[in-house]
């Protein structure tokens, strides 16, 4: 008995070892060290110095403006992406010519690097690019050095890109779902006169009710920490820099404050499992909230 602890002890050891350095360490010393006024290029070591870092993020304009393009990303993204993956899911689902093809070639740019897309929509967006030609065509005034060196422009059309990547991946789990719901039900349906819109209000959505929870809740925190797509189009410039830049640029790249850096990603996860248990708790009442 002792021997076969022993064993299982051992095959475990891998995997402890590999959580208390990589996530449990990282997760204690960053709580403490957003305390501290720690610095990646001083010598002098860490100094306590309490909730300054919180005070200071109170204050911090650019902080400010991070956590408001952050919102306006999650708030504008989710729901788009949500109600595109369920209608695209509800499209090939249905019995039509091509619908393979149609299910690859929505999620084919789910499985292709984000760097290698933002770098395509870059080149799309630019100047006289082709997303311009197309606005020109319906009217619309392009700005005039592109879509991504303009603050009135630029977040959408990283958020604009961000959907049209994600949107295939959830389809894929809203047909997963669609194919669970027992065809019975929408026979006896069928058989008292109940139309195909009541059917989809009242059988539908009612029984994806767990998977919406689920694309909503991991899309969130996703979105929440929307990162490459930013630092890869507009490395932050143009209003566009998000929570995640913020503590980016703060901790590595200009500032070295990893302290300053520590206490904003901390707010950042209290504000991404407020979201998360206000999701739950609105998806999960028993009456239909559609």
């Amino acid at each position: 008995m002792k021997r076969s602890r022993l064993i299982g002890l051992l095959l475990l050891l891998p995997w402890l070892i590999t959580f208390l350095v990589f996530w449990f360490f990282p997760l204690v010393f960053s709580l403490l060290a957003g305390f501290t006024d720690y610095s990646l290029l001083s010598r002098a070591g860490m100094e306590w110095i309490g909730w300054d870092n919180y005070r200071g993020l109170l204050a911090d304009e650019d902080f400010h403006s991070a956590l408001k393009n952050t919102f306006i990303f999650v708030i504008g993204s989710v729901p788009v992406t949500t109600v595109l993956a369920l209608l695209m899911a509800l499209l090939v689902s249905r019995r039509l010519p091509g619908r393979s093809l149609f299910r690859a070639g929505f999620f084919l740019p789910s499985i292709t690097s984000m760097v290698v897309i933002a770098l395509i929509f870059t080149n799309l967006y630019q100047r006289g690019g082709y997303v311009a030609t197309l606005a020109t065509m319906i009217g619309f005034v392009p700005p005039e050095h592109g879509f991504l060196y303009s603050s009135s422009t630029a977040l959408y059309s990283i958020m604009a890109m961000d959907i049209w990547m994600s949107v295939g991946y959830y389809m894929l789990i809203f047909l997963a779902g669609l194919k669970a719901i027992p065809i019975e039900l929408y026979e006896a349906a069928r058989i008292q006169g109940a139309s195909s819109t009541r059917q989809f209000f009242s059988i539908t959505l009612p029984l994806l009710r767990p998977v919406a929870l689920f694309i909503v809740v991991i899309n969130s925190i996703k979105s929440f920490q929307v990162f490459v797509e930013i630092f890869v189009m507009t490395k932050g410039k143009f209003d566009t820099a998000s929570m995640v830049y913020f503590i980016y640029d703060v901790g590595v790249t200009t500032a070295f404050q990893f302290g300053y850096a520590s206490a904003a990603a901390y707010v950042l996860f209290l504000i991404v499992a407020a979201f998360a248990a206000l999701q739950f708790l609105l998806l999960r009442r028993r009456q239909p909230i559609w």
